[in-house]
């Protein structure tokens, strides 16, 4: 992961925590940086693709040998 994912992560995590009033409104804003926390955990990066013109050096080299 990137480190400004889990600094944001743990941003996020520690305003939770810091939103433990039970008025309407903490509540609320509790739920949605919890609900961002959960998506973020389940976030995947799609493997880089490359272009169909971009041989990669090692492939090439292990190919030849």
């Amino acid at each position: 992961m990137l480190p400004t994912y889990v600094l944001a992560r743990d941003h996020l995590q520690r305003a939770a925590i810091i939103l433990q009033g039970t008025d309407q409104r903490s509540r609320q804003l509790r739920s949605i940086i919890e609900r961002t926390i959960g998506l973020m955990d389940e976030y995947r990066p799609e493997p880089a693709t490359r272009a169909a013109n971009v041989l990669e050096l090692n492939e090439h080299r292990h190919r030849r040998g």
